[in-house]
C-alpha cells in the first residue's frame, strides 16, 4: 500500500505532505536506478584533517562501520585539501599523503561492504598560490579588501558566486567522479559567507538588477532583499551546473548542497538531502532538530533526508576534538530519527582523542539496524499542521512589536510538544488542497505576510471543513511585507483591525468567566477553572468584532500600575474586550488570538499560556488526536506509517537541562499510550522496539492502549497491521 492509499483508508486521514515537483533533471532516472537514495539508513562521516593520511588507522574506522552496521559513508575528498592524488593545478594535496591514495583505499573497502558512498568537498577557502594565480577568485569585503579566513589567517576566503566555484570546483568534481564514481558529491560551505564585493559579484549583480551591491546586511533593506534573491538564483545555477556535470559521468549520481537559502527550492530540486543541524548550542531546545527536519520535509515530502549530528561540541568556540555527553547525543539523534531523518554521525579528524561517544552511537545504530523495517517510513501521520513562513521571516518586521518575531513559532512549537500532539510543519508556499489534504487543523503563529492567493487557499481549507488557529498580526501584511488596512483573513477571524498594536503591556491580565447561559466554562479553559485570570500577552493587536456570535471565555484586564505597592489594583476589573475569538465556520472552527501569546510563552514559559494555547488547539481540532499520552513528563510524539506497520515515537525530553544543554543524564518516565488504529486495519502484534519487548495491550473501539514504562531517551511503539 502506498501512502496515498493509506490516507484514503485511514479514518484520521493521516499522511504525508506530498512530494513537490521533481529534480532539476526529471525523467533521467529509471525505477531501478534510484535504489541508493533509499538504501542507506545509517550514515557515517569522516571529515579528515590535512595530516590524517599516514597518521591514522583507516581499518579502525572500517571495523567501526561494520560494528555499527553503517551502510552509507561520507568521506572528505577535495577543495581546501585534496586527499587523493589530484592532477588539477593548484588543487592543494595533503603533503602527508606522499605517494599514496588514502581516499581510494577507503572507497574501495566501503564498496566491498556495499555501502553508499558520498564524497565531500569544501570550496570556501584556498591558499596563497591560488591567490597569486587568480586573485579574482577571492572574496572581497565591503571596504575593498581581499578577505582573509576568520579562523586560519593563512587561508583566503573564496567567492562562492564566481569562477572559483563555477570553473575550478567544476573540474574538481569531474576528477573525483572519474576516479571514484561515488553516488554523490556533497559540498560543505559552498554558498558563501555574506555579501562579496569582488569584481564578478559587482558586475553580475549590476547586470541582473541594475543596482550596486547592498552596503548593509539588513534583511528589510530593499537592495539587500534583491541581493538575497539574486544570490539564491546564482546558487541555484551553480547547483544545477555541478549536478548536471556529475550526472553526465554517472546518471544516478547527484550533487548534494549543504544548505540552500530557500527550503521550498531545496525540496523541489533535491532527490536526497543532508540536514546539517549538528547539535545544540546555547539555549536551543533539543526538539529543534525535529523542527528543522519537519520544515525541510514540508518541501521534500518523503524524499530521503539524512540528519548530520556531531559527536563534538557545537558552542561558539568550537572545541572540535572534544565530545559531548552521551545523553546529549542520544536525545539529539532520537529527535532526528523520530522526525524521519536517517542518522549520520560526523567525526572531525581520523585520529580520536576521546572515544567516549563511540559506544553510545554504536548502541543507537545497532538498535536502529535491528528494527530497520519499522524505520522505513512511507508517510507521517498527523492531523495538525503548523505553518512556517520564510516569506514572513524575510519581509516582515522593523516595528518595535515585531522584534524577535520567530519566537512566535518557537512558542507554539513548544506548546504542541508539551501537549504530546503529533504534528507536521507546513510551508506557506504549499497551501494547496493536495498538500493540506492530511490535515484537519492549521496553526498560524503570527504568519503576518501572506498573499491574497495564500489567504484564498486558507479560506478554501476552512470551507472544506478544516480549522485554523491564528495569532497576532497573521495576514495583516501582503507577501512583500506591505501593511494592509485590515486582515486579509478578517472574514474568517470575525474581527477588523483597529489601527493599533498595544504594548508592551505591563501588569495586564486575561480574565476567565463561565458562559452566562450554561454556567459552564468553555473547553479552552480546561484546567484553568480555579483561577479568574492569568497574565496577559506582552503585545496585543487592537481589533473590533464584526460578529455577535462569539463566546467570551477570555477577556481583557487592561494595564494598571505595578508600583507603588499601594496602587497595585485594577482600575477596570473586567471588560467585554475579548482576548480570544472563537468561531464555528461550516464544519470547521477558527480561533484568533489578538495577543502575541505564543511569543510571550516562549519568552516567559508560563504554564498558563501553554495550557490556554493547547486547549485552544484541541478545541479547534474538533477530534481526538491520533495518539494521546497520559503521565508525567514531556514526551515529543511522532507517528509514522510503513508498508505493513505503524509506529509511534516517544522521545523523552523530561530533563532539568531541556532548555539549556547539555543533558547530564537521562530520567526515565512512564506513560499510558492510546493509539487510533487506521480504518480497515487489524493489529496483529505490538512491539516496544528500543527495549525489545512485547507489551500487553488493550484493543477497544479502534484504539490500542498500553503502558510504556521506563522510557529513557527514545522508545518506539510498533503496531503490525494486517
Amino acid at each position: 500500500m502506498d501512502r496515498r492509499d493509506f490516507i484514503r483508508n485511514t479514518s484520521v486521514a493521516g499522511g504525508a505532505l506530498s512530494l513537490v515537483g521533481s529534480s532539476a533533471f526529471a525523467g533521467m532516472l529509471r525505477p531501478e536506478d534510484d535504489i541508493w537514495f533509499d538504501k542507506a539508513m545509517r550514515w557515517a562521516q569522516l571529515a579528515f584533517v590535512e595530516n590524517d593520511p599516514g597518521n591514522y588507522d583507516p581499518d579502525f574506522w572500517l571495523d567501526y562501520f561494520r560494528k555499527i552496521h553503517a551502510d552509507g559513508v561520507l568521506l572528505s575528498a577535495g577543495g581546501i585539501v585534496a586527499f587523493y592524488p589530484t592532477k588539477i593545478p593548484l588543487h592543494h594535496k595533503s603533503p602527508w599523503m606522499k605517494d599514496t591514495d588514502p581516499l581510494g583505499y577507503l572507497v574501495k573497502e566501503c564498496k566491498k561492504m556495499n555501502m553508499s558512498i558520498i564524497l565531500r568537498t569544501d570550496p570556501h577557502a584556498t591558499r596563497q598560490d591560488m591567490y597569486d594565480a587568480h586573485p579574482d577568485y577571492i572574496a572581497v569585503t565591503a571596504d575593498g579588501q581581499k578577505r582573509r579566513h576568520w579562523a586560519n589567517p593563512e587561508l583566503w576566503v573564496t567567492c562562492a558566486l564566481g569562477p572559483y566555484n563555477f570553473d575550478f570546483m567544476t573540474k574538481v568534481n569531474q576528477e573525483i567522479m572519474e576516479l571514484y564514481s561515488p553516488d554523490a558529491i556533497f559540498s560543505n560551505r559552498w554558498h558563501g559567507h555574506g555579501v562579496c564585493y569582488c569584481e564578478h559579484c559587482k558586475k553580475n549583480f549590476k547586470t541582473a538588477s541594475g543596482l550596486d551591491l547592498p552596503t548593509k546586511t539588513d534583511r528589510l533593506d530593499p537592495v539587500f532583499q534583491k541581493w538575497s534573491l539574486w544570490q539564491t538564483d546564482r546558487l541555484k545555477e551553480l547547483w544545477f551546473l555541478w549536478d548536471g556535470e556529475i550526472r553526465k559521468q554517472k546518471a544516478t549520481a547527484r550533487f548534494i548542497p549543504n544548505g540552500f537559502p530557500d527550503k521550498l527550492l531545496t525540496g523541489k530540486h533535491s532527490d536526497f538531502f543532508f540536514a546539517d543541524q549538528q547539535a545544540r548550542r546555547g539555549v536551543i531546545p533539543p526538539w529543534s532538530n525535529a523542527m528543522g527536519a519537519k520544515e525541510l520535509r514540508a518541501g521534500l515530502g518523503m524524499k530521503p533526508l539524512v540528519g548530520i549530528f556531531s559527536v563534538g561540541i557545537e558552542e561558539e568556540f568550537r572545541w572540535k576534538d572534544s565530545v559531548q555527553n552521551d545523553a546529549e547525543i542520544r536525545i539529539w539523534v532520537a529527535q532526528g530519527t523520530a522526525s524521519g531523518m536517517k542518522p549520520c554521525f560526523v567525526k572531525f579528524g581520523g585520529n580520536i582523542f576521546d572515544k567516549r561517544w563511540m559506544d553510545a552511537v554504536a548502541k543507537m545504530y545497532q538498535g536502529y539496524y535491528k528494527n530497520e523495517q519499522y524505520l522505513r517510513n512511507t508517510a507521517p501521520v498527523a492531523r495538525v499542521g503548523m505553518v512556517y513562513s520564510e516569506q514572513t521571516n524575510r519581509k516582515y518586521g522593523g516595528k518595535p512589536w515585531q522584534q524577535r518575531h520567530q519566537e512566535h513559532t518557537l512558542g507554539m512549537y513548544h506548546a504542541l510538544v508539551e501537549d504530546h500532539m503529533p504534528f507536521e510543519m507546513v510551508n506557506d508556499k504549499l497551501l494547496d488542497a493536495e498538500h493540506l489534504k492530511p490535515f484537519k487543523l492549521l496553526v498560524l503563529p503570527n504568519i503576518a505576510a501572506l498573499s491574497d492567493a495564500q489567504c484564498d487557499q486558507l479560506r478554501k481549507f476552512v470551507e472544506d471543513g478544516g480549522s485554523l488557529v491564528a495569532t497576532f498580526e497573521t495576514s495583516l501584511y501582503d507577501e512583500e511585507g506591505k501593511a494592509r488596512s485590515n486582515f486579509a483573513l478578517a472574514d474568517l477571524f470575525g474581527v477588523a483591525y483597529d489601527n493599533e498594536v498595544e504594548g508592551p503591556m505591563r501588569n495586564s491580565y486575561m480574565h476567565f468567566k463561565k458562559d452566562a447561559k450554561t454556567n459552564q466554562f468553555h473547553p479552552v479553559l480546561k484546567g484553568l477553572e480555579n483561577t479568574p485570570r492569568i497574565i496577559n500577552a506582552i503585545h496585543r493587536v487592537k481589533v473590533k468584532s464584526t460578529s455577535d456570535a462569539f463566546p467570551s471565555p477570555v477577556t481583557l484586564v487592561p494595564t494598571y500600575p505595578d508600583l507603588p505597592m499601594e496602587d497595585v489594583y485594577p482600575r477596570v476589573p473586567e471588560t467585554d474586550i475579548r482576548d480570544l475569538y472563537l468561531r464555528e465556520v461550516g464544519k470547521g472552527r477558527v480561533a484568533y488570538i489578538p495577543g502575541d501569546i505564543d511569543r510571550s510563552f516562549w519568552q516567559m514559559l508560563n504554564t498558563d499560556h501553554s495550557l490556554l494555547l493547547r486547549n485552544t488547539i484541541r478545541w479547534a481540532l474538533q477530534e481526538e488526536p491520533i495518539v494521546t499520552i497520559s503521565g508525567p513528563g514531556i514526551l515529543d510524539v511522532a507517528v509514522w506509517q510503513q508498508k505493513k506497520s505503524m509506529t509511534v515515537h516517544l522521545v523523552n525530553l523530561t530533563n532539568p537541562m531541556m532548555m539549556k544543554g547539555p543533558f547530564r543524564e537521562l530520567f526515565p518516565v512512564d506513560a499510558k499510550v492510546s493509539i487510533q488504529v487506521p480504518a480497515n486495519k487489524k493489529v496483529s502484534a505490538v512491539h516496544l522496539l528500543m527495549s525489545g519487548t512485547k507489551p500487553s495491550f488493550e484493543n477497544k473501539n479502534g484504539r490500542i492502549t498500553l503502558d510504556v514504562t521506563k522510557i529513557m531517551d527514545h522508545e518506539i511503539v510498533a503496531l503490525d497491521l494486517a
